[in-house]
């Protein structure tokens, strides 16, 4: 269609750095200027060189997508105001208004799961009243630069906390479940830019949501927010490449799970035998079944029985209304080839991070490869991805197979990311619940 050929047309337009380019490389520099002159001593010669090259990396990212330049000066802005508002004392946690209610670490992190929530809650509505659908969006994004500042404020509370406490945030399951939302919102909204369409934001939203479910219940459940000294296995200047690359390829595996979420619904909205749906409740009963290793040990609590009758009703409810849902979602092309991408990016970042974590494991335990499980549900990750985009690419794969395929890996992707660290010891159970 027309909007398919403007996207492609667009591909081929040359892209010039203008006069904004350099004003933000400038702060950007300055930025890691003033980094350099008060911490470098406290850095190794890894750490000196990755943040040597972030502007030029930044800079980067903001020249393909614009609205990244707003949001890391957002950001950045932010976060500076907190840290002069702790004025290098901790304790000013509970005695300044806006460190305790809004951009202290935890405070922050708070407001990005309720603007998550919020955010979902907007996407839905606006399949039943278009005039509100932006307001998904503008919750996103608060989401998104709230979560940041959360995470890089946390950063600067470990140094306060003790000179050895302070570490990358990205060390633990608080940590990178914050991370994983930030980065499948990011994605979610590039493509949701990029597609000019707000209609699979209800559908992205609900595993962020569910994300952000787990993340409220480890951190009350577990006091998981709290900042404690960093295990000796990840004291490593690897940790900061590994993990989040690892992030990346996690966060646009659940975004491709849930544009095939979404592509199977506008499949079957014309279909009225419930029986034709039953792969996909199979698979969406396991996806939300999951949630039950959440217990002790795989004991059942009452809260995950609610969380998994409250996510049965909302998919029976999506699968009743497909029709009307149907009706708003981009078309098929448009869902298969965000699919595609998202997938495609992901394996890319997912390959790179195994890589990484290869080396990392060699540094550490002197072997790049030892079937650890977490290495080895890693490997079927990847193979599964390798299998998707292999017969995409060779054999053409399209469609409801892909969609499956899709959702039905997030299922692997879910196991491979939490239920290894609760069921199966090894070199990694310091991730364990």
């Amino acid at each position: 269609d027309k909007w398919i050929e403007k996207v492609n047309g667009d591909k081929n337009l040359k892209r010039r750095l203008d006069w904004t380019d350099a004003v933000f490389f400038a702060v950007l520099v300055a930025a890691v200027g003033y980094i350099f002159s008060q911490w470098s001593q406290k850095m190794d010669i890894y750490e000196q060189g990755i943040l040597a090259v972030v502007p030029v990396i930044l800079v980067w990212l903001g020249w393909l997508w614009r609205p990244l330049r707003t949001l890391f000066l957002g950001v950045f802005v932010i976060t500076l105001f907190s840290l002069w508002l702790y004025d290098g004392d901790l304790a000013n946690a509970q005695k300044k208004f806006l460190l305790k209610y809004l951009i202290s670490s935890q405070s922050a992190i708070l407001w990005m799961s309720a603007l998550f929530f919020m955010a979902t809650v907007a996407y839905w509505i606006s399949y039943f009243s278009p005039k509100f659908d932006w307001m998904g969006s503008i919750f996103t994004w608060a989401a998104v630069v709230l979560g940041f500042v959360g995470l890089l404020v946390r950063w600067r509370e470990g140094h306060l906390i003790a000179a050895d406490m302070g570490h990358i945030p990205v060390s633990n399951l608080y940590e990178v479940f914050v991370l994983f939302c930030l980065i499948t919102a990011m994605f979610y909204l590039y493509y949701e830019k990029r597609y000019n369409t707000r209609a699979l934001g209800a559908f992205v939203l609900l595993v962020i949501s569910s994300a952000v479910i787990f993340l409220m219940w480890y951190t009350f459940e577990r006091d998981a927010a709290t900042i404690g000294p960093l295990n000796n296995a990840l004291n490593s200047w690897w940790m900061k490449l590994h993990v989040p690359a690892n992030f990346i390829g996690y966060g646009t595996f659940a975004l491709s799970a849930m544009v095939g979420f979404a592509y199977l619904v506008k499949h079957y909205a014309n279909t009225n035998s419930w029986a034709s749906m039953i792969p996909l409740l199979i698979i969406g009963a396991g996806l939300i079944a999951e949630v039950f290793i959440f217990g002790d040990r795989g004991g059942v609590s009452v809260f995950w029985v609610v969380y998994f009758g409250i996510s049965l009703v909302i998919v029976a409810l999506i699968l009743m209304l497909r029709k009307r849902i149907a009706a708003r979602l981009p078309s098929f092309e448009i869902l298969d080839d965000i699919m595609y991408r998202a997938i495609a990016v992901g394996f890319a970042f997912f390959t790179v991070a195994t890589v990484l974590g290869a080396f990392w494991a060699a540094d550490a335990w002197g072997t790049y490869w030892q079937w650890d499980p977490k290495e080895t549900w890693a490997l079927v990750v990847w193979l599964n991805y390798a299998a998707w985009l292999h017969l995409r690419l060779m054999k053409g794969m399209r469609g409801v197979a892909a969609a499956y395929w899709a959702l039905a890996g997030l299922v692997i992707t879910t196991f491979a990311f939490i239920g290894v660290n609760i069921f199966l010891s090894g070199l990694h159970s310091y991730g364990q619940l």
